[in-house]
This record gives C-alpha cells, structure tokens and sequence, in this order.
C-alpha cells in the first residue's frame, strides 16, 4: 500500500516540510501498523518523520490509530489503573521502575507496566521483573488492587511493535518510540507517567496529553524511564481530563537528602535492590518516594473529579 503521498509533504526536509493534520496522521499510522506499506517506504517515512519532528496534532492521530487496534484492559474500578510505559531501559543507574510499580502497589494501586526491549545493550524491565517474580502477562485481563502486571508491547498491539523493531536496521528512534510512551491501554480510569527524556519535549507532550483528555503525571525521567532520578527532584506535573492541576505540582529540587547508587548493576542485582528497598533494608530515594505519593494524590483527585462529574 502506498504511502509516497504522505512521504512527500514530510519529507521536504526540515524548513520545507508540511505537516499532517491529525486525520491523515491517523491515516498514514492506520497503514503502517496494519504492515502493509514496503519496508522502503516505511523506512522513507520513519526518517522523515525523524528529520521533520511529530507535532501534538501529528501525535494524536497517531495515538487514534494506535488505539484503534490496540488490545485493551479494562478496568471497570473508580481508582485508576496507574500505567507506566517502560521502553529504554537502564544504561548505568539501576532501572527503578520496577521499584517505584511495587510502592504504589503496597499503597493499594493497580499497576500496568507495558513495555518492549528495544535496547539490547541495556537492562530492560521485563528482566528485572522476571527476576522479581513478575512474568509478562499473556492475555489482557483486569488487574487487582495491589498487583502489579507487565503487558508485553507484542500482546497490546503488534503494529507498534514491528515499528519500534525498524530500530534495529535503521539504527534510529522513530514516531513508534514517541508514542507508545503515550499510549494508553486502560479502558476505563487510568493515570499515565508520562516521562521525556529532553526539556524540549516536555511542552509537545503536555500538548498531547491535554488533546487526549488524559488523566496524567507529566516528568523528566530517568534514562528515559518513567521513574524520578533517585539523585535529584524532577519538576512534576498532573493534568486531569487533559487539564493542568497545579495544586500538586512538583518543582524540580538539588537540595535533598541524597542516596548514593550504585552503576552498572544486571538485572538480578537490580531486583536484589529493588527488594532491600521495599523491606528497608536500604532507603528508598527520597524523589521516588514523592512521585509514589503525588500518584496517590492525584488518584485521589481523579476519583473525587469523577464523583462530582457523576452527580446530578
């Protein structure tokens, strides 16, 4: 199936190219998840959408599309489902995602981890779950209070997973890598830890999220991971409904107690920590100790916006 139209209006290079309004992204992503557009063409495509940048509005109509054939949990509980999308791993600070999925647990939340290994060269989620305990789920199904389930990409959707796996020829990030940080797999109240990885992404993500009406928890994360750097306070921000709620708002901060931490850890030793932390044996860092109690806020917030919307 064709897509050189689309290539064209995005492919003029960085000052001459067009961008999509959010029907044809919605179309031209319709297309590419369904895996019939030719591999050079699809190639074509991610890197001129690479060159180019996606907009909010070209993000949203790849979110529909995305949506569209996505797998779904549902979750028919007026407490969201907290979902943390977990997609670059871990290079030298210990992947902490895991950690911060089990706190809100023992706080009585329900946990999607969604991801995929898309960096070979570093410890992915899925691996220290596994080491956890945790195995990828193998349907979609509702989760408990208190679990925590890791939904492999494949099981969610198997277009965005063969797009992220272009990666691996091409050797650069595409849209794919931008979207399933975003996507939502919750049918039914959910709060999404949106995370970027460089400030100039944090106000074309808050764009998207408002345009998708989300319930989320907007931050600058660790090694492109969900998570609050346990060296530092990262400036947080909550959004219900896509609207900004400030009154929980986090600023960034130097000045905290800080835990030194160790580099380079494998998986094995990562989860080895990660259970030191939640029996406390070792301190949990003081930052992710806040995003885990800002979530619960804002659960809170969401569920009594939800109440006041329902009553006549």
């Amino acid at each position: 199936m064709s897509i050189a139209h689309f290539i064209r209006e995005i492919g003029r290079g960085k000052e001459g190219a067009r961008d999509l309004s959010r029907d044809l992204a919605c179309e031209v992503m319709t297309k590419v998840l369904l895996g019939s557009v030719d591999p050079v063409a699809l190639g074509a495509f991610c890197i001129a959408m690479r060159i180019k940048g996606e907009t909010p509005e070209e993000m949203l109509g790849f979110l529909d599309a995305v949506h569209a054939q996505m797998q779904v949990l549902t979750n028919y509980e007026l407490q969201p489902v907290i979902v943390l999308p977990s997609y670059n791993g871990s290079r030298r600070l210990p992947l902490l995602t895991p950690l911060l999925a089990k706190i809100l647990a023992h706080r009585g939340h329900a946990v999607l981890i969604h991801g995929a290994h898309t960096e070979d060269t570093r410890v992915s989620t899925q691996e220290v779950l596994s080491a956890l305990g945790i195995e990828p789920n193998t349907t979609t199904q509702a989760i408990a209070k208190g679990e925590v389930v890791f939904a492999p990409t494949r099981l969610l959707c198997e277009g965005i997973w063969s797009l992220l796996q272009v990666r691996r020829q091409t050797g650069l990030r595409n849209s794919a890598h931008s979207l399933v940080k975003l996507m939502n797999p919750v049918l039914g109240p959910s709060i999404q830890v949106a995370s970027y990885t460089h400030p100039e992404y944090a106000l074309s993500m808050q764009a998207t999220l408002e345009g998708m009406k989300a319930n989320a928890l907007l931050l600058r994360g660790t090694e492109g991971e969900p998570v609050a750097d346990p060296r530092r306070m990262p400036n947080m921000r909550c959004f219900i409904q896509g609207q900004a709620f400030t009154q929980l708002d986090i600023a960034s901060q130097v000045a905290h107690d800080t835990i030194d931490m160790p580099l380079g850890m494998n998986a094995m030793q990562t989860a080895e920590l990660i259970d030191a932390m939640i029996h406390g044996s070792k301190p949990i860092p003081p930052p992710i100790q806040a995003q885990a109690e800002l979530i619960s806020r804002l659960s809170l917030a969401c569920m009594d916006q939800s109440v006041r919307n329902d009553t006549p």
